[in-house]
């Protein structure tokens, strides 16, 4: 692993309530920087515990800051944290519910999320070939006979999905014929999504690195307004990798493990999933068969050319998949505009230390 220091990552939270979740994470996240993004009404007084350093955004910020571009933000939806990423300036986010503890391992130890994050995204990724024992880099393990030299060296990782104990993160037909089903199981591994292979994300224990891929983050269109919800993270999981197939990046999956402490309703759940559980068989066909040009070179042109596939090739199956093309047009213009203003903002910085 790196030496990542703590001022490179932040840690992104959305929510509707007080932060008192913290307390179990003191020890871990107390040496970072919090962005969090409250949902719901704006009046409302979200308490964070003391100690930690943050800053607190909520809706009334979000306008402010992004003014006409404010819609591309879901708003009532744990989708919102994206905007947390847009507001950071750092190369590393790792982001959590607020209903999310720390897990222990099979041992009795507390685990340290964020750590194996970073472990995970230091670490090369290999998705041209898999590697029968895992993750190569971890301490214990190596490439297994067989396993062409010439693919060793591995591709950068940006991306790292983590795991939870406890509750797992169904869909709510599952959740209704499994409503007693809990995770006791620890797995110790981590593996790279194979290219070409998609996976469901889940954005409650996720880690990535912002400076490669932190534009394809779009947790898309969900929640007040929206005719879906709870698929906003699996919209940020097939952009962001068929994005990091196309720029030879890895994805990763297994630890870190947390405890994922309560179950969400699956009748409300079911509400917000039922024309995505049909929707999902094309969507994920459309991601499979999507195909980017040599001159998508990073992350945001490649955003802007599935935007523009979503409204060809998906438009024909609700007219919500045209308005979710350009939230995805609007959240790259948005972001283009952030990361002009923290160049700025750098140059300016450093011109002062010079000067003084």
């Amino acid at each position: 692993m790196a030496n990542v220091s703590p001022s490179d990552v932040d840690i992104v939270i959305p929510t509707i309530r007080n932060l008192d979740f913290l307390e179990d994470w003191r020890k871990f996240f107390e040496q970072y920087h919090l962005i969090i993004v409250q949902d719901g009404d704006p009046s409302r007084t979200v308490k964070v515990p003391p100690g930690f350093d943050y800053e607190l955004y909520n809706r009334n910020d979000i306008e402010r800051i992004l003014g006409d571009k404010a819609w591309c933000i879901s708003f009532k939806d744990s989708a919102c944290r994206c905007f947390g990423w847009l507001m950071s300036k750092k190369k590393y986010i790792y982001t959590i519910d607020d209903d999310c503890f720390v897990a222990k391992d099979p041992e009795g130890n507390d685990i340290d999320a964020i750590k194996q994050h970073l472990i995970n995204l230091t670490t090369p990724s290999t998705p041209f070939y898999f590697n029968t024992l895992y993750d190569p880099y971890r301490d214990g393990a190596d490439f297994v006979r067989g396993y062409p030299f010439s693919l060793r060296e591995g591709v950068p990782t940006a991306v790292s999905h983590g795991l939870w104990m406890n509750i797992p993160d169904y869909d709510a037909p599952t959740q209704m014929v499994k409503p007693w089903e809990r995770n006791t199981r620890y797995v110790d591994a981590v593996m790279t999504v194979p290219k070409g292979s998609l996976m469901p994300t889940c954005g409650m224990n996720l880690g990535f690195d912002r400076e490669r891929v932190g534009a394809a983050m779009y947790f898309g269109l969900m929640g007040a307004g929206q005719p879906i919800g709870r698929y906003d993270d699996m919209w940020a999981g097939w952009c962001s990798k068929v994005i990091c197939d196309h720029l030879s990046l890895g994805t990763k999956t297994g630890l870190p493990y947390l405890w994922h402490s309560k179950a969400s309703n699956p009748f409300v759940n079911l509400r917000k999933e039922f024309k995505g559980i049909f929707w999902q068989e094309d969507i994920v066909a459309f991601f499979q068969k999507v195909k980017l040009s040599e001159r998508a070179t990073d992350a945001e042109i490649c955003m802007l050319e599935i935007a523009e596939a979503v409204k060809s090739d998906l438009g024909h199956l609700d007219p919500y998949f045209e308005k979710l093309a350009q939230g995805m047009v609007t959240w790259i213009e948005a972001w283009r505009e952030q990361q002009a203003k923290i160049a700025t903002d750098a140059e300016k910085s450093e011109n002062k230390a010079l000067g003084a």
